[in-house]
């Protein structure tokens, strides 16, 4: 069976909402975090009408969830105001020290810029780091000079949460926290679980039966009920996850 579909995502939901567990938002979750709980967080890195389509499964299913918007690669502010009125909350996925090559002044003028462009449509709290893996610069060590609560930002979460205390998960790869494929989006602490598909995550997930915050990052462009699409994305993936492993070799060589 295909995995990363729609079909399959909302299947994945039904079953923790059986097994008891809560569902809040990042800026929920900072605030005031329930016992078992999952954090569903999207980070919209291309094809955000399947961004669309995500939230309105969750929707459906009484999930809030919280989706994070590159500028401009994804700033499509019609399915942005969508989605904040399906109940989810809106982030900026920021890349500015990275867009900017380094250049930290740079950086943080396009970084209020662009937040304040999308604060038109959502009072933005929280934030993500999207990691350009191509890119030698990585975009959240601006804050190694910034302070990103001069903003009025609450969490990012690469420098908030305590990753000893939640468990975390993304599908960068088109698998579940593969280290082999993945140059940025990793996290120190409980990040040790490694799973091939998301039927075995659904059945880890569904053992804890014990008070447990987890937070699973599912890139809405990387599922697709299409058969035609997913394949598209399928092979895409494999040349992306080929280019990624020889940039993480080079890395090694030098």
């Amino acid at each position: 069976m295909r995995d990363f579909t729609f079909a399959v995502y909302k299947s994945f939901l039904k079953e923790l909402i059986s097994s008891g567990y809560q569902f809040q938002t990042l800026k929920e979750f900072i605030i005031n975090p329930f016992d078992k709980v999952i954090v569903l967080r999207h980070d919209c890195d291309h094809r955000p009408m399947n961004s669309l389509l995500m939230a309105q499964s969750e929707y459906e299913m009484g999930i809030k969830s919280s989706y994070y918007f590159r500028i401009p690669e994804t700033f499509k502010h019609n399915i942005i105001k969508d989605i904040i009125k399906l109940g989810h909350e809106v982030g900026y996925h920021y890349e500015d020290l990275a867009r900017y090559n380094g250049d930290y002044n740079k950086a943080i003028i396009s970084f209020k810029q662009n937040l304040a462009t999308l604060r038109k449509f959502y009072p933005v709290e929280t934030i993500t780091m999207h990691g350009r893996p191509l890119s030698k610069w990585d975009s959240k060590k601006i804050w190694e000079k910034y302070d990103f609560h001069d903003f009025g930002i609450i969490c990012e979460p690469n420098l908030v949460i305590d990753f000893n205390k939640v468990l975390y998960f993304t599908d960068t790869g088109n698998l579940w926290n593969s280290e082999k494929y993945n140059i940025r989006d990793r996290i120190v602490g409980l990040n040790k679980y490694r799973f091939s598909n998301t039927n075995d995550l659904k059945y880890f997930l569904k053992s804890r039966n014990t008070k447990i915050a987890v937070i699973i990052n599912a890139h809405a462009e990387r599922w697709n009920d299409n058969l035609f699409s997913w394949y598209y994305k399928f092979i895409l993936q494999k040349s992306k996850n080929f280019a990624k492993q020889f940039l993480k070799n080079s890395e090694k060589r030098n």
